[in-house]
């Protein structure tokens, strides 16, 4: 069913590998999520991953953590097997809904994370109190350490989540749908934040969402989900008619307007429908969140080279 393989890419410094599949087969209860896949992240790479509800995106950031085992083949983190508790991911998982009442102040909330400990930060040393104040700084949020939750925004929250992230200086972030429930302002204002940090501390991202529209202007490449299949590439080599009606199993067909990308079966806008319906995800085993359609398309121009080359079948 795949392709054949083009030759992996030169590794230098500036692309170093931080994640990598090798022959990985993904099972949850009796479905395969991904059957004998490979393909490599390197350094510095934004990836937008993308699919249809049940496509395993969650899952396979599980299984990046640790939480869940392959069935086959291996998963490494900077050269290293997975495992659980590893500093050098941050995760910001997709159910967050519980966030918006909690009456803790922002610095706390970003302190609570230090070391996988719940603490509060009148009780931290001088390190973590530093420690909170850089990623606080790095996310544009010192002016949220003195307000409570319940009196932010989403996209104010998603700013001290990925704060949270950042506390233990990973080199790759797994953001799980962080555009969920936010409009379309809020959408734009979190992609660009990640964008920046992302580029500033010169990290690797996986940042999966449910529409491609709001990631556009910050992929490096895409990383797109379905039928225990995964392609990975540039926007053009993977956005297309053929790849993507293979991953969703029947026939799809792609537009382009004014900058934006439709991804259809019919007259039948397929990336709003699986928002719409994103309760599939649990029905299917995948943890979900509980995210509201807003389906607008805003995007902007996708001209993206690939870093490496590398063939978008995997």
């Amino acid at each position: 069913m795949n392709m054949p393989r083009r030759p992996p890419p030169p590794v230098s410094p500036g692309n170093a590998p931080v994640l990598e599949l090798d022959r990985v087969t993904l099972e949850l209860g009796d479905r395969t999520i991904l059957r004998d896949t490979s393909f490599t992240i390197n350094q510095g790479e934004f990836i937008g991953v993308l699919g249809p509800n049940g496509a395993g995106k969650t899952t396979l950031m599980r299984a990046v953590l640790g939480l869940v085992p392959a069935a086959s083949g291996e998963v490494r983190v900077l050269g290293e097997p997975v495992m659980r508790g590893n500093p050098s991911i941050g995760y910001m998982p997709q159910t967050r809904t519980a966030l918006a009442g909690r009456r803790v102040r922002g610095r706390d909330f970003v302190a609570m994370a230090a070391d996988g400990h719940r603490w509060g930060l009148p009780h931290a040393d001088a390190k973590a109190r530093a420690d909170v104040d850089r990623v606080l700084d790095l996310v544009g949020g010192s002016a949220l350490a003195a307000r409570p939750l319940s009196e932010l925004s989403g996209g104010e929250r998603q700013r001290l989540l990925l704060a949270q992230c950042l506390l233990s200086n990973p080199r790759l972030l797994l953001l799980d749908e962080p555009l969920i429930s936010l409009d379309p302002h809020h959408q734009k204002t979190v992609v660009e934040l990640v964008k920046r940090v992302q580029k500033d501390l010169g990290i690797a991202v996986l940042f999966s969402a449910h529409e491609l529209n709001p990631l556009l202007h910050a992929l490096d490449r895409v990383l797109y989900l379905g039928n225990g299949v995964a392609a990975l590439g540039t926007v053009d080599e993977v956005i297309t008619k053929p790849v993507l009606s293979r991953l969703y199993g029947s026939t799809i067909d792609v537009m382009r307007v004014n900058g934006r990308i439709f991804v259809m079966s019919g007259d039948f806008d397929v990336e709003k429908h699986d928002h719409e319906h994103e309760d599939d995800d649990h029905q299917h085993g995948e943890p979900h969140g509980h995210g509201h359609s807003h389906g607008h398309g805003h995007g902007h121009a996708h001209h993206h080279a690939s870093r490496d080359g590398h063939t978008h079948d995997v």
